[in-house]
């Protein structure tokens, strides 16, 4: 006789702490176990063998479900298939498209460039991951993705008015896509057909300090009590060597020769995101560099960065210290930045007749050849580098003592 959901219910197990089983008929059958679970089962033979094929529990699945289950299988039965297998192996697979999710694999992906990658950039990468992209297709496995999963994603962030945004996580999901592919999970890659999708960035020049207010800004900055001096050097410094914001802010002390007046920037340093790898930089350092270094040891000799951080001495001062003191507390905003100070440099060496390779080899604008001999590279016109940069330095000294006198000026007044 078919059983009825009040019997099922009724149902209770044995005090024998023996298995129950209740038939409802084409091999159907309810099984209750000795701690009252009720589970839905069939008994079918395949291959001479009696199997039992799990359909699953009451009252998660109702009888009807059961029973509807049970036919599904007997057709599976009649074509050769066993219904237990089939289960297992789509169990597998769901299990299978769960490990290779795009979130899955992001963030073994993540974990796997850690040890290559600083701190705040990993931060910043896993950041962006669950904001923007784990939201919209985190969940879906690398496979199933289109290109207008990731379009439509991206388009949400451009939407923000972030677009160099949108360029770099475009980047960060097709290097997930490869490393998927390097893992023989996937092989078609989405997000690199998007290439063209995000409009280029117009190039933003960096404002660069007029020099006829070069002795103002000292000024200012001489006057700054609420500059710390190792951030006032450190402006000193990027003035007067004209390396990037990045090269000075990693400094460290291994690095500079006092003996031989110069600094050895290393190729691993030179590198930058957007940009092609560099070799070694060779800074040639002026009297004045010098002095400032010196101090500057007394003050951060105790940390291998010539710039450390407040709040830990085994990391150095942010991308954006020196651009917040120069906007901020010097009130040059829009007016002038760290990187400026390459433009200032560079069209007053060139207007004073200096030799052009030589300003754009201390400039590091390397030719994509030049990366294969760093040696040779680094003692490319080397006179002529020593001699500029310690003209340069003369030239800046000069507005310096201006500001010196300004300074002296104001107080007699």
């Amino acid at each position: 006789m078919p059983l009825n959901d009040r019997q099922i219910k009724a149902a209770k197990p044995s005090n024998t702490g023996k298995k129950v089983k209740l038939f409802d008929g084409n091999s159907l059958y309810l099984e209750i176990t000795p701690a009252g679970g009720k589970i839905f089962r069939m008994r079918y033979r395949m291959n001479g063998k009696d199997k039992d094929f799990t359909i699953g529990k009451y009252p998660a699945v109702s009888l009807v479900e059961a029973r509807q289950a049970t036919e599904n299988a007997r057709r599976m039965i009649a074509q050769g298939q066993d219904p237990t297998k089939a289960k297992q192996e789509a169990k597998a697979a769901q299990q299978a498209a769960l490990l290779n999710t795009f979130e899955h694999l992001a963030k073994q992906w993540h974990e796997d460039n850690l040890p290559r990658w600083k701190e705040h950039h990993a931060e910043r990468i896993m950041r962006y991951l669950k904001n923007d992209v784990f939201p919209v297709i985190g969940e879906i496995p690398v496979n199933e993705i289109k290109v207008t999963h990731i379009k439509t994603l991206l388009d949400s962030v451009m939407a923000r008015g972030v677009t160099d945004t949108a360029d770099k996580i475009r980047g960060w999901i097709g290097a997930i896509f490869d490393y998927s592919a390097m893992l023989e999970i996937s092989e078609n890659n989405p997000a690199r057909l998007l290439k063209n999708h995000i409009p280029n960035l117009p190039t933003k020049h960096k404002p660069a300090l007029p020099r006829e207010e070069l002795p103002e800004f000292y000024r200012r900055l001489i006057l700054a009590n609420n500059i710390e001096r190792q951030n006032k050097i450190a402006i000193m410094l990027i003035m007067l060597v004209f390396v990037r914001n990045n090269e000075l802010r990693g400094g460290q002390w291994q690095e500079v020769d006092f003996k031989n007046k110069r600094w050895i920037i290393p190729a691993e340093r030179m590198k930058h995101e957007k940009m092609k790898p560099k070799p070694a930089l060779c800074v040639p350092l002026s009297d004045w560099a010098i002095e400032l270094l010196q101090e500057l040891h007394t003050l951060t000799g105790h940390s291998r960065f010539m710039f450390p951080s407040r709040t830990n001495v085994n990391r150095h001062i942010s991308e954006n210290t020196l651009g917040k003191i120069i906007n901020e507390k010097l009130g040059y905003k829009g007016k002038a930045t760290p990187h400026g100070f390459r433009a200032v440099a560079s069209s007053l060496l060139y207007e004073n007749n200096f030799n052009g390779g030589a300003i754009e080899t201390q400039l590091a604008h390397v030719e994509e050849d030049k990366t294969k001999d760093s040696y040779a590279y680094m003692a490319e016109y080397m006179p002529q580098r020593i001699e500029f940069m310690q003209w340069y330095s003369d030239y800046l000294r000069e507005r310096y003592n201006q500001a010196l006198q300004m300074i002296q000026k104001d107080k007699a007044d």
